[in-house]
């Protein structure tokens, strides 16, 4: 297990003490095959997690693809354990495809793991608000530490950790606990993986004192141990196909499935016309409400 903790930043002075308290209003979750997603923006989910980060508050936040939301609507302990996030983004495109078409939230983009962990930094860096990196291999953790720093010069890093590739022992996860804690970071990004992260991020959810953002392969991405599909193909909702081709073996039987399950469980909640009628209104009252 790699730990590297920041000296400058381990104990900032104009740190605030955790809050029990939310201090903002979080956008409520709609319902997606059984599974809360969040409606939300680049900006919206942003502004959210950097007030929380300024005032240390246990918040859980979550990037769902399709991969994820079948994952999770699939296994009821997961589902709970999902539902039991303050705010799940739409990480892929079918699955804000799926908010529009359900609920008519009228998304005109994906909320990406990848690119709302810039986001953050990037906020984070402008308002002082000191973050914590929990996941990765040593390379990436070290690279990706070095990234971060050489393209946002004013991001505080508290601190960055690489777990061992198993289950952590009793004394470890009390140590990774007061690392954190001490460390006096706002926000955690953690990159362990799907489901691997969700399930770390809710056990840690009463005892990290900090926002704790699970972003999946954001850290291979920003470290260059992987590459991000062309643009074009994002937008289109070919990303899976991309990285299908970077990694044939491991991944072919996981879109096979998971891609054919969203696909099914699409249009059978489509073809329940009524649902998606009263879903829909319940948007459109909920929007008038906020004018």
């Amino acid at each position: 297990m790699s730990i590297c903790l920041n000296s400058e930043t381990e104990s900032p002075p104009d740190a605030v003490a955790p809050s029990a308290i939310s201090t903002s209003c979080w956008p409520e979750k709609l319902n997606i095959f059984g599974v809360g997603v969040t409606p939300t923006t680049y900006e919206e989910a942003t502004d959210l997690i950097i007030e929380a980060g300024r005032h240390r508050e246990q918040k859980l936040v979550s990037c769902y693809a399709v991969h994820a939301l079948i994952s999770f609507c699939s296994e009821p302990h997961l589902r709970d354990v999902g539902n039991d996030f303050d705010l799940i983004t739409p990480d892929g495109q079918p699955v804000r495809w799926a908010l529009n078409l359900l609920h008519g939230t009228g998304l005109e983009d994906r909320v990406y793991g990848p690119g709302l962990m810039l986001h953050i930094c990037r906020q984070a860096a402008a308002e002082n608000v000191p973050i914590y990196l929990y996941g990765g291999s040593s390379e990436v953790a070290d690279t990706l530490h070095q990234n971060l720093e050489e393209m946002l010069p004013g991001l505080k890093i508290a601190g960055y950790e690489s777990p061992p590739f198993r289950a952590l022992t009793p004394e470890e996860d009390q140590a990774v606990i007061d690392q954190i804690n001490n460390s006096g970071a706002g926000i955690v990004f953690i990159g362990l993986g799907c489901p691997k992260q969700d399930l770390f991020a809710h056990q840690h959810k009463h005892s990290i004192k900090a926002v704790q953002v699970c972003v999946g392969a954001a850290f291979d991405f920003h470290a260059g141990m992987k590459s991000t599909a062309p643009a074009w193909m994002q937008k289109r909702g070919l990303e899976w196909f991309f990285r299908l081709t970077q990694e044939p073996k491991r991944l072919w039987h996981r879109y096979l499935v998971t891609n054919t399950s969203f696909v099914v469980r699409l249009v059978c909640s489509l073809l329940n016309v009524p649902q998606v009628i009263r879903q829909r209104a319940k948007q459109v009252r909920r929007r008038n409400a906020k004018h």
